[in-house]
């Protein structure tokens, strides 16, 4: 197999709605009818990533389309997730604007490790073929006017694509 070394590529692009965690899962144990072996079935805790993992997909595979991207990414990467939640209304204050007691970043969960979990699952398969490639990651929640999401996948030098 003939692997060519590759500038560094990068991709962009940005997801709209609530981002949804991933990461505690929960395990069922069940019998088949008519008898067999007991099997196990897995499921994420979190009945909505499922749904907020789909649209993470979908705008990656436009993400990749329009850099022409036709292979996954091969060999070690770094990401860059940030987060905007909007302010709840209690923060708000006269004339629209943050009171002085509503705090700087938004503290209140989930927090962004499980917020990266979905969106790191959700890329596997379509921008890349394992999370295990990512070797350098920065994560931020902020304070936005909406919810969203602002993605940027990089290959690092010396990689192969």
């Amino acid at each position: 197999m003939h692997v060519l070394e590759t500038l560094p590529m990068r991709i962009m692009f940005t997801v709209h709605g609530k981002p949804q965690p991933a990461g505690s899962k929960r395990a069922f144990i069940f019998n088949p009818k008519g008898g067999g072996r007991a099997r196990a079935s897995v499921v994420d805790a979190n009945p909505k990533s499922s749904s907020w993992k789909t649209t993470v997909g979908w705008n990656a595979v436009k993400a990749r389309n329009e850099v022409g991207l036709h292979e996954l990414l091969d060999g070690p990467l770094r990401l860059s997730l940030v987060y905007e939640v909007p302010r709840p209304k209690s923060h708000i204050g006269k004339y629209g604007l943050p009171r002085a007691s509503a705090p700087s970043w938004p503290t209140a969960k989930p927090d962004v490790l499980k917020l990266a979990r979905a969106v790191e699952d959700a890329l596997t398969g379509i921008l890349y073929r394992d999370d295990s490639q990512i070797v350098h990651e920065e994560l931020t929640k902020k304070w936005g006017a909406t919810a969203v999401l602002h993605v940027m996948l990089e290959t690092i030098e010396g990689g192969r694509t």
